[in-house]
């Protein structure tokens, strides 16, 4: 299956909007509710009329004060009933689509925090925000605001037809003729105006993906004075936004004019045929009148029709947009009737002939017959030039891909025969690219054991070497960190990461250069906190500088996705194979420093 979000052959086949019916149905009161107050003012508009008809036709004389004051009386009666009715009528629509799109964002965040990291690979994150905001935004207004206009407008119309063929048959007929010449036009403009809609919206989205990426980046951005670059392409990219925005308003408003005119025309037209009626007496003032309010009330309608539905085709399009990510499945998912996990979890790993190449560069395997065990409480260390495979091995580790061929075990068991996230519970990680969220310290730390009390919190802390620094903060483990953890340095940052690993206590823990953004002080402090986290469990560690792995049971050196070397630190130098390379490259070995640094292997 493809992961691209965007679907054209899908496009114009669907009738996304019908996406929304299962949303509506959860909340059958608010839909009765306003199905009702839609109904009581559209009947009490329509009752207008009829007033008027009697009023002309039998009102206006001396003898009939009276009877004036009592239809006047009952005028006010209705205007109050079409008040209350209107106004329960915006209650029950608004709150309905306030409800539907806060649901739909929760479903849709829910079912992209699912997909499998393939589908991010090819797709941007600020392009799916996008969707999470503008196109939700734009079904609350379809849902809430415009649905309720269409659906009023659309009884009223109804309504005002069949009180038109009861007034007068005749005139009726004529308006009947008229009605396919100007509705099936509006349906080829408002496909147009659908379809410039979606390209508004797709346009939108490429722009505030970019946005999204270079705020993010902003330091980057001003260190190689790039801003230049930044507004210039931000620029170009909203300016297409608004080119296809314009295309969809111009549809929109050729739509509008277009309904317009071949509305009231028809109207005119019908009325004048009306007017020969009364000047020849087969017709009174006063039902000409009722039949002239009826057609207004129909022309108004349509007009007011053709306006929202270039706002009902937009909503199409944004709902369009979701439903292509709703449909989005992960590669990634559990077996129908997963396998158990062996308890107790003894932290044994294998890797058995695993070929893999990454969906986006299906041409290139990125590990290549990777075959190696690690016992249960080994620590293994895995070394190599960039883009040898090593942050691979950690990725099918955790199940987020899948091995073209071959098999990774853990506890003896395929870890595509269990579910993954019982696999990613016995899995801790501490990344070289930390991940901090913008929350309070706390918060960050207990990311894995949400339950976790203060008292776990600080004692993870602790261990990772943190809780000094977080004590000397204002609001200490409450302290709000900022997005991507901005307000911490590199080292707190890693240590905090240290801590959420520690704080998961998994049996087995992959480290990524876990030491790599600390100073040589606090490296200490925290290489001796991961010896004593290390000590009772199977750890794998990528590292870049060798003097990180200088403790590990076994080495592997990776080169081009295949294991090329294995051994200790000592015995890998005198192989004088690629390790000695590396290891040339960071050790001077003629200082007395080296051959202490050598003699530790």
């Amino acid at each position: 299956m493809s992961n691209e979000v965007v679907h054209p052959a899908a496009r114009r086949s669907v009738r996304p909007l019908a996406q929304l019916l299962p949303y509506i149905r959860r909340y059958r009161n608010l839909v009765i509710g306003a199905g009702i107050s839609l109904v009581v003012a559209a009947v009490t508009t329509l009752t207008l009329p009829m007033a008027v008809r009697r009023m002309i036709d039998h009102g206006f004389s001396a003898s009939d004060a009276g009877f004036i004051n009592t239809y006047f009386s009952m005028l006010m009666v209705l205007a109050i009933v079409l008040a209350v009715a209107s106004a329960t009528r915006y209650y029950f629509v608004i709150t309905l689509g306030e409800r539907i799109v806060s649901d739909l964002r929760r479903d849709v965040f829910d079912h992209v925090t699912r997909l499998s990291p393939s589908f991010f690979d090819v797709n941007q994150s600020g392009e799916i925000v996008s969707r999470l905001t503008a196109d939700t935004t734009q079904i609350k207004s379809a849902v809430g605001a415009t649905a309720s206009v269409a659906l009023r407008n659309t009884i009223l119309c109804l309504g005002a037809i069949a009180m038109m063929v009861y007034t007068s048959p005749k005139l009726s007929s004529l308006v009947l003729i008229a009605i396919p010449v100007i509705v099936f036009p509006l349906v080829g403009f408002g496909r147009s105006v659908r379809r410039r809609s979606r390209e508004a919206q797709d346009t939108l989205a490429t722009a505030s993906a970019y946005a999204g990426e270079a705020i993010s980046a902003s330091r980057t951005v001003q260190a190689f004075n790039g801003e230049a670059v930044a507004q210039a392409r931000y620029g170009s990219a909203v300016e297409s936004a608004y080119a296809a925005a314009r295309a969809a308003i111009k549809a929109r408003s050729v739509l509008t004019a277009f309904a317009i005119t071949m509305i009231f025309g028809s109207v005119v037209a019908v009325l004048w045929f009306g007017a020969q009626d009364v000047l020849s007496g087969t017709l009174s003032a006063g039902t000409l009148g009722q039949f002239l309010l009826y057609s207004v009330f129909a022309a108004g309608s349509l007009g007011a029709l053709s306006e929202v539905w270039g706002e009902l085709s937009q909503a199409a399009g944004a709902a369009e947009r979701l439903s292509e990510l709703l449909a989005e499945q992960p590669d990634i998912t559990a077996p129908e009737n997963p396998v158990a996990m062996p308890e107790p979890a003894q932290g044994a790993v294998i890797y058995d002939d695993v070929h893999f190449a990454y969906p986006s560069r299906p041409g290139y395997k990125s590990v290549k017959g990777l075959s190696f065990a690690v016992k249960p409480g080994e620590t293994v260390a895995i070394v190599g030039p960039s883009g040898a495979g090593k942050s691979t091995v950690f990725s099918l580790l955790l199940r987020f891909y899948d091995p073209a061929k071959g098999s990774v075990r853990v506890d003896g068991v395929d870890i595509r025969s269990v579910d993954p996230q019982a696999l990613r519970s016995r899995v801790a990680i501490v990344p070289q690219d930390v991940t901090i969220f913008a929350a309070s310290i706390h918060d960050n730390i207990a990311f894995g054991l949400p339950t976790a009390s203060r008292d776990m919190v600080r004692a993870a802390a602790v261990a990772a070497q943190a809780d000094e620094f977080i004590a000397r903060l204002d609001q200490g483990y409450d302290t709000q960190v900022g997005e991507r953890g901005i307000t911490l340095s590199g080292g707190q940052r890693q240590r905090i990461a240290i801590a959420r690993a520690i704080l998961k206590d998994a049996p087995v823990l992959l480290l990524d250069e876990a030491t790599s953004a600390l100073d040589a002080e606090s490296e200490t402090l925290v290489q001796k906190a991961l010896d004593d986290l290390m000590r009772e469990r199977t750890t794998l560690v990528i590292a870049h500088r060798l003097a990180t792995v200088l403790k590990a049971d076994r080495i592997l050196v990776m080169d081009q996705g295949r294991i090329v070397e294995e051994g200790t630190h000592a015995s890998l130098v005198r192989q004088g194979g690629l390790y000695a390379k590396l290891a040339r490259l960071q050790f001077d070995y003629d200082s007395p420093e080296a051959s202490n640094v050598v003699t530790l292997g």
